[in-house]
């Protein structure tokens, strides 16, 4: 953990870092600054190269505050203070805690846990997002082979494809131009390789495609009725379940 201490009062500076030390032996002090004007240099230079920073308010050039409208800061910050009327406009910044004069170790120790769990929360979010990505990655079938007769081409998914649709075990894809082949998938499996910002499974039977519906209309039961741009012949129907999230899907905001 690498900090830095924008403290002018020597004294302090020292009760802080013991108390750093205490708190975590790996503890790393990489700057000790104590001016505005001083901190606004360092930093113009140090943007990145430190966790946490622990900062004074008052100190003997101005109020530390107006370092943040000199150079950008994005890593948090704990304020220590013998003046509490600031404390609403540290918040303003990136304060995760606000400390007064004087100080203890349980107030610093408090202060470290609160990075130590945003630390954490952050790494599991940006994992969960990575997945995501990786996920959504995988769920792009950009292209289906389907066999007419003896010839065998290929169909985009994207550009060419209305819906799919189920009868029994048997799984049909619906081109645009109303041409259905039969494919080697179940209804389940193509949820999986599907992009699933263009194709949503409404119910057991139907997959259709965001570009191939004309409109939406309430239907009995708080169900939904989709009215195609090709050719069905049975209704497709919304089951009660998926309403919430066609009706996010269809707005763009939902994405699997």
């Amino acid at each position: 953990m690498d900090v830095v201490i924008i403290e002018d009062e020597v004294l302090a500076t020292d009760k802080l870092e013991r108390y750093l030390l205490k708190y975590n032996s790996k503890a790393k002090i990489v700057a000790k600054l104590t001016s505005v004007e001083e901190a606004i240099n360092w930093f113009t230079i140090n943007s990145i190269h430190y966790d946490i920073i622990f900062m004074d308010i008052q100190l003997t050039d101005g109020l530390s505050l107006e370092i943040f409208n000199n150079v950008t800061i994005k890593k948090p910050v704990v304020f220590v203070t013998a003046y509490d009327e600031f404390a609403i406009d540290a918040f303003k910044v990136n304060s995760i805690d606000y400390i007064l004069k004087p100080i203890h170790f349980t107030d610093v120790s408090t202060a470290l846990n609160k990075l130590k769990n945003m630390t954490y929360f952050y790494s599991i979010n940006e994992s969960i997002t990575s997945l995501k990505r990786e996920v959504e990655k995988r769920k792009n079938k950009e292209r289906f082979m389907v066999k007419l007769g003896n010839y065998i081409h290929t169909v985009n998914s994207e550009t060419d494809i209305a819906l799919f649709y189920a009868e029994g075990r048997t799984v049909y894809l619906v081109t645009n131009e109303n041409k259905k082949y039969i494919i080697d998938f179940t209804i389940k499996d193509l949820v999986k390789v599907l992009n699933s910002k263009t194709f949503f499974r409404v119910n057991r039977t139907f997959i259709v495609s965001i570009n191939t519906i004309a409109n939406v209309i309430v239907y009995s039961n708080s169900r939904l009725k989709i009215n195609c741009k090709v050719k069905t012949d049975v209704a497709i129907i919304v089951s009660r379940d998926n309403v919430g999230d066609f009706k996010k899907w269809f707005e763009g905001d939902l994405i699997f």
